[in-house]
């Protein structure tokens, strides 16, 4: 029976759960992850598909609609499809999606089809291959190419999630653009954030999103819109298309008081804010045998201590651990 809704200390109502189910990724983005990092939990801390499928479970039952799947790079751990398999066919979740780099999507696109993922969101912040290779360590073509499987596959609609670094690829925005047109993808700029070392790092190329929307208007018309989904980007419609285009912007106008999400990372850590670093463990409640009740209140406590707002502007050295640490 599903029990009464969460709450939030502000009014909010926490319908919306991110799920890493790794902290492990096969790419180094500038923004995210140091390149020599390797300092990741060990596989016995992670959740299990089952200690998971709890979890999951107890947020649904107290009114959680929507999860996406995130890492590090999901596509790394081999139980994924599973996973994705199990919270899908759990009552209560009503849209099921996906944040991946998209470097393995090639030969799983068809398999999360079928195992209920309905969504993607693909980061991709460059077309040009040696641009690609600087920010990320990694190879471009992988990522076009799953890209292309997602469409053939019937994955959609699919998001690219593009950082907007000045000085790296805040040229190419119209070009990254046309290509959305072409293929029928939604597009999102995101503001860099200081979460973490390599994000601090990566705030001096931040770029205010009204300027990129000032700098599309002079070539495109772009029309108010919405688009179903539990996240925080504000659309605009690309006129005489079916494209949309988001601006997520953490620092130049947040969006806080809409705030309806909440984090679980691949060791069970709840992490109830982005850009704070207030907490809470369901491992061990999990792994110490708390009935689905005792789960539901560790849950309520947990919101109890959901931060009003994020500091990203006031102390951006406050998050200290990396984005790939606590999920996209």
């Amino acid at each position: 029976m599903q029990q009464p809704a969460l709450i939030d200390p502000f009014g909010r109502r926490i319908e919306y759960l991110r799920v890493s189910v790794t902290d492990r990724c096969d790419l180094r983005c500038n923004y995210c992850m140091p390149r020599g990092f390797r300092d990741f939990e060990v596989p016995e801390d992670w959740l299990t598909t089952a200690e998971l499928e709890r979890i999951v479970a107890a947020f649904a039952r107290l009114g959680t609609r929507r999860v996406r799947l995130t890492g590090g790079e999901p596509l790394v751990r081999r139980e994924l499809p599973d996973m994705a398999r199990a919270i899908a066919a759990l009552p209560g979740i009503r849209d099921l999606s996906l944040s991946t780099n998209a470097t393995r999507l090639r030969r799983h696109a068809e398999e999360l089809r079928e195992a209920g993922v309905d969504r993607l969101n693909v980061s991709l912040d460059t077309l040009d291959p040696e641009r690609f290779k600087a920010i990320t360590g990694g190879r471009l073509d992988k990522v076009l190419d799953g890209l292309e499987a997602a469409r053939d596959a019937g994955l959609g609609p699919v998001k690219i999630n593009t950082v907007v670094q000045r000085g790296t690829n805040d040229d190419e925005l119209d070009a990254l653009v046309d290509y959305c047109i072409e293929r029928g993808f939604t597009l999102r700029f995101i503001e860099t954030m200081p979460v973490g070392e390599t994000g601090r790092e990566a705030t001096e190329g931040y770029v205010d999103l009204a300027e990129v929307r000032r700098g599309l208007e002079q070539r495109f018309e772009l029309l108010p819109a919405a688009m179903p989904g539990g996240g925080p980007a504000r659309y605009v419609q690309v006129a005489g298309t079916d494209v949309k285009i988001g601006f997520i912007t953490p620092l130049s106008q947040h969006f806080c008081d809409t705030c309806n999400r909440v984090r679980l990372a691949v060791d069970g850590t709840l992490h109830l804010c982005l850009g704070d670093e207030a907490t809470w463990d369901l491992r061990t409640p999990v792994r110490e045998g708390a009935s689905d009740a005792e789960l539901e209140e560790q849950i309520r406590a947990a919101i109890a201590i959901k931060p009003e707002r994020h500091e990203f502007n006031d102390r951006p050295e406050k998050v200290v651990r990396f984005m790939s640490m606590t999920g996209g």
